[in-house]
């Protein structure tokens, strides 16, 4: 996709560049997947229907904030496992792991959505939720290779350029990015943010204060990597106010979805990208991917209570 190689950098965003992201993520990432996809099928009118645990009744509600649970005491347990890494890891580390929460915010607004809601026209020049898409997943691509290309400046005149060059890089359009079906466009929006942060998780102080610039303003690279996930946070606004626009109101199962998935969001931020000097990391790992399969266990479960 891009015209020239600029820089080691630009190489290792190049699309043929496969995102390092640990099996075990990968594993309790499929697994939160298959939770929130089970536990959308669930009604509001059902929520107060009996699901056992421990040997009590309790109701379908506290199943799903149990699944949450899960997610959160994993992270309280995970945390202390990297105790100590925080002050050997990059100044880069936290800036880009940051947006894993402001993408699974979104996973887990859109987790309760259909094909139909992609294309509702919300009217008043508005964007539809598709639009949305495109242009955050659009977004993060060009947050991504444009700062390799002002990476790839260090030694650029007093006159700083007030752009990229057109022919320097050449982005998909960004309707190409909301092509196919939801999962398709959640799938690419994963692919592009697990590529960025590989890629940018390692820079030092120097390279986040090289020169760039953002909508014409003169920033530095610290600043567009912090933009990540207020851009995703921005758009995710966005998409709420456009199923406002169409009526497509969210239910109290939409918001528990949505809690869920942040939940998961913020244990995956303090695993990915790894640490630096956490030698229990591994052991992190595998508490992470275990907590997700029993959430995906626990959500099965509640699923079957709420269609007795």
């Amino acid at each position: 996709m891009t015209t020239r190689a600029m820089d080691a950098i630009t190489q290792r965003l190049a699309p043929s560049a496969a995102p390092l992201v640990p099996q075990e993520l990968l594993r309790a990432r499929d697994s939160v997947a298959a939770a929130l996809a089970a536990l959308r099928e669930v009604a509001d009118e059902s929520l107060e229907q009996t699901w056992e645990w421990h040997d009590g009744k309790l109701d379908v509600r506290y199943g799903m904030y149990r699944v949450y649970e899960l997610l959160e005491d994993a992270r309280a347990s995970v945390r202390p496992m990297l105790a100590g890494a925080g002050a050997a890891e990059s100044p880069a580390r936290p800036l880009v792991a940051a947006a894993s929460v402001a993408r699974w915010d979104l996973h887990g607004l859109l987790a309760g959505l259909g094909e139909a809601d992609l294309d509702r026209d919300p009217g008043n020049s508005e964007w539809t939720v598709r639009q949305t898409l495109a242009h955050i997943v659009g977004g993060q691509r060009g947050y991504a290779w444009y700062t390799a290309w002002w990476l790839s400046q260090p030694d650029a005149p007093a006159d700083f350029p007030t752009s990229v060059p057109d022919d320097a890089i050449d982005l998909p359009e960004e309707e190409v990015e909301g092509e196919g079906t939801l999962a398709d466009i959640r799938r690419r929006f994963d692919e592009i943010v697990d590529l960025s942060v590989t890629a940018y998780a390692d820079l030092g102080d120097t390279e986040l204060a090289a020169r760039a610039r953002w909508s014409g303003v003169p920033v530095d690279v610290r600043f567009r990597l912090v933009r990540w996930g207020s851009h995703i946070r921005e758009h995710t606004i966005q998409v709420e106010k456009t199923l406002g626009y169409v009526g497509r109101q969210l239910t109290e199962v939409d918001r528990l979805l949505r809690l869920i998935a942040a939940a998961y969001g913020r244990l995956e931020e303090d695993l990915f990208p790894a640490p630096s000097s956490a030698p229990r990391y591994a052991e992190a790992l595998a508490l992470a991917e275990s907590a997700a399969a029993e959430a995906e266990t626990v959500a099965r479960s509640v699923v079957q209570a709420a269609s007795h």
